[in-house]
Parts: structure tokens; sequence; C-alpha cells
């Protein structure tokens, strides 16, 4: 008999407290109700939605999915990394955001999330919409730590008229809580790992406590040992592969510290410490943090900003393509330049398909957390050359065990509202709305009827 039948069963709201430290714990076997585990009843898993944002739209010709038998099983050559993952994978061609036109990148970013027409105006009097990552945060994010997490992979926010004479907090925020509240992303992992594990402290106090700080787990040592006399072999092998993770995390973090430690920057320059130089390493550390805030269900929302529009970084050593991204993607229609923003294109895709292979490893309740998540991938641009906003690449990854069929792609005949798409993920969650911006109805063939 189950040590668990015999006790109450754990919160899953439980936590390990430490002086300046809170750590979330994954879904155990212990949290399961004695009746639950009695009956082999699989506990309900939690609802989890995500967005991962791509800059500048791509090339559609090696981006649009092979074949016309609405399946994913040729997928093109920007997709090819996504392979292991196409069951779990739905592809859509041919949505779009009205919204965002006249067409810019403050407007791709702008009404990726919202749906929603930026008021043009380059002072501080911006307004747009609620977003779709925020309307479900109302109300699948009140009972965890963090109603959402919002984060990105630029440091800087960049201030005054960015594009077209749009203010830059369009193009620096993906979500925002009210048509005049946007929510800056994060960019530092340690100021993430910190908001998710660490306790109180305002940003410029957390910035301060960096060095200060011993390792997390160090700090609630005698509450793991407490708790792990409390479970079974299973939970006990779980508990110890979830510390594991932190630990790792924890590890990479304070070596990037210290390699900008050892560099040789002037002493005055105002660089945050603990962040990756490589833009991979960087990237994956963010993608691990976001893992971890799932499985210790400390979050249900989150938003991950890949680059800006209008950015000029350089992926030379991940794709051998030296120009930077932005005027690559004003291409001219030159078959080069298109080969080589393609390689960005496949590039970004990449690292989303090591998010999606760390969440399907990792398990959660009776399934994984891929299986117990829906994850939308895209752009807010389609063709970048002419800043359109129709044929937008666009995925939509997990959700096995709420109904998602998986390698498929849906492609129409004439464009279809992105918000149709939002809609249909805001309620798969929960979020029970009748319309979100230009929308004319959800999604019906998306999903098999299985409720989550």
């Amino acid at each position: 008999m189950s040590t668990f039948l015999t006790r109450t069963a754990l919160p899953r709201r439980t936590f390990l407290r430490g002086v300046g430290a809170t750590l979330a714990l994954p879904l155990l076997d212990a949290m399961v109700p004695a009746a639950t585990a009695a009956t082999k009843t699989p506990l309900r898993p939690v609802r989890r939605l995500g967005y991962v944002f791509m800059p500048m739209g791509c090339d559609q010709s090696r981006w649009t999915p092979l074949g016309n038998d609405g399946t994913l099983n040729e997928l093109s050559p920007i997709l090819a990394s996504l392979a292991p993952h196409r069951d779990h994978l739905t592809a859509f061609t041919n949505l779009e955001l009205r919204n965002a036109y006249p067409g810019s990148h403050a407007t791709s970013n702008a009404a990726f999330l919202s749906a929603a027409k930026a008021k043009h105006t380059e002072s501080s009097d911006y307004y747009l919409g609620t977003t779709a990552d925020q309307l479900a945060a109302q109300q699948i994010g009140q009972d965890t730590q963090l109603p959402s997490l919002e984060l990105a992979m630029d440091q800087l926010q960049t201030t005054g008229q960015c594009d077209n004479g749009y203010a830059c907090v369009y193009q620096n925020n993906l979500s925002w809580s009210s048509p005049t509240t946007p929510l800056p992303a994060e960019a530092h992992p340690r100021v993430v790992f910190e908001r998710l594990f660490g306790e109180g402290g305002t940003l410029a106090e957390r910035r301060a406590a960096l060095r200060r700080r011993a390792s997390l787990l160090d700090l609630i040592s005698e509450d793991i040992a407490s708790l792990k006399r409390q479970l079974g072999p299973a939970d006990q092998r779980k508990i110890a592969e979830y510390l594991d993770t932190v630990r790792e995390v924890e590890r990479r973090i304070q070596k990037a510290e210290a390699d900008v430690a050892k560099n040789n920057l002037p002493a005055d320059l105002d660089r945050p410490l603990g962040v990756p130089a490589a833009y991979t390493d960087h990237a994956k550390l963010m993608f691990d943090l976001q893992v971890l805030a799932w499985q210790g269900d400390v979050t249900r929302v989150i938003t991950f900003q890949l680059a800006r529009e209008t950015s000029n970084r350089t992926y030379a050593a991940e794709t051998g393509v030296p120009d930077p991204h932005h005027p690559l993607s004003h291409h001219g229609n030159d078959p080069a330049k298109i080969e080589r923003m393609s390689k960005i294109n496949a590039f970004h895709v990449s690292l989303f398909a090591y998010y999606l292979d760390r969440l399907k490893h990792t398990p959660d309740g009776d399934g994984s957390l891929l299986d117990h998540s829906v994850i939308l991938y895209g752009s807010g641009i389609g063709n970048p050359n002419v800043h359109d906003h129709t044929n937008l690449p666009t995925l939509v990854a997990g959700g096995a065990a709420g109904g998602m069929r998986g390698n498929r792609h849906i492609r129409y005949k004439e464009p279809v509202p992105l918000a149709n798409l939002h809609l249909t993920l805001m309620d798969k969650v929960g979020v029970k709305i009748d319309q979100f911006a230009d929308s004319t109805g959800k999604i019906n063939d998306l999903f098999s009827p299985v409720t989550i």
C-alpha cells in the first residue's frame, strides 16, 4: 500500500522556505489525494500557456511545411529541427494581424499578443489593448506565486520614437495588462532565478544581492532533508532530479558571473552580471528557467521575446551568417540574402526545439510538461521585406493531454485572424470570452473534445 494512503496529501502549492529563498515543488505522487491514489485516477494537470516571439518574420518559401496532405510529415528547411516533436506540433498558414497595418516593426511586436491597433504616437500617451497572456493570467495565474512571467533576450530598453512615429514602448513589450500598462520583460537570468525562487526585494535590491547570496539549495537544506523523510521512493527520485536541475541552472548563472568578472572590460561599464556571452547559452538558460517555473508551478503563463523587432544582432557563430538580422530582413528579393535570413530563422526555431525537448522530458503527473502545456511560437510579420502582417509564421506545440492532435498543417485559403487562435488557446486554458480583438470565432479543429 502506498504510504500516501495513510496520511494527508501534500498541497500542490507546497514550498520549501529558507532565509531569503522559496522553492516551489514539482508535482509529486504525495500531492495526489488519498482517494485519488487509491482509485488510480490521475491528478488533473494544471493548465499552462506560453508564447515565444520570433522577430521580423521569415522566408516563407523555406518555412511553409511541404506536402499537401495536411500533415507535417515533410517539414520545411526552417522547421527541420522540430522533427522529433511533430506529433506535438501544429503549423498554420495564412493567419493575419489586420490591426498591425499600416505595417511596421513596432506594430508587429505590439499586435502579436494583443491583435489590437497601436495608437500612433511618439509620446507617453500610448494605447494598445490587454494581451491574450494577461487575460489568461487573470484567471489561471491567481493561484500561483507569479500570475505571469515576461522574459526577453535584450538587456536594454530603448526609449523615445523607434519606428515610423511609434513610441519604443510598442517594440519593448509583448505583454500589456491593460491598454495603457505594458509589462517590461526581464533578460537577466539571475534576476529571473531570484524572482522565481527568492523572497522579496525590489529589482535593484535583487541585483545588489547577486554576489552575496548563497546557493538557493543551501538555504533550504533542512527543509529538503525533512521532506525526503516523508516521501516514497518515486517522489524522492523526482525531488532529486528537480533539485539537480535547479543546481545546474545556478551553476551556469554563477559561471556566467565569474566569466564577466574575469574579463578586461572597463570597471565603469554598466554591464549586468550573470548573462552568458553567447546568445545560444543565454537563450537556453532562459528556456531552462521557464521549464523550472512550470515544473514548480511558480507561474502558468510565460511570454518570451527571442529578440526585439529591428534588432541588429548578428548570429555569425551560430549560423555562419555575419549580417545583422534587421538589415538582412529587408532583402530586396535578393536570393542570397533571403537564404542567409532563412538560416537565422532556422536557428531561432532550433532553440524552440530545445525548449520542447526539455518540456517533453520533464515528468508532470501522468504525462510531461509538454503534454500539459500549450505554447504558441510565431511572429507578427510575414514577409519582412514589405512589413507584411499576412501569412504569419505560426506554430502551436504541446497540449496532448488536452486533446491537441499534432502532426498537422492547417492551411487557410483566405486570411484568418491570428486573434482566432488566441481565442482558441485562451478557451483551452479556461478563459471563456466571446471575442478577442478582431476574432471571428474559434479554431474548432485544433483540439479533440478532451477537457484538461
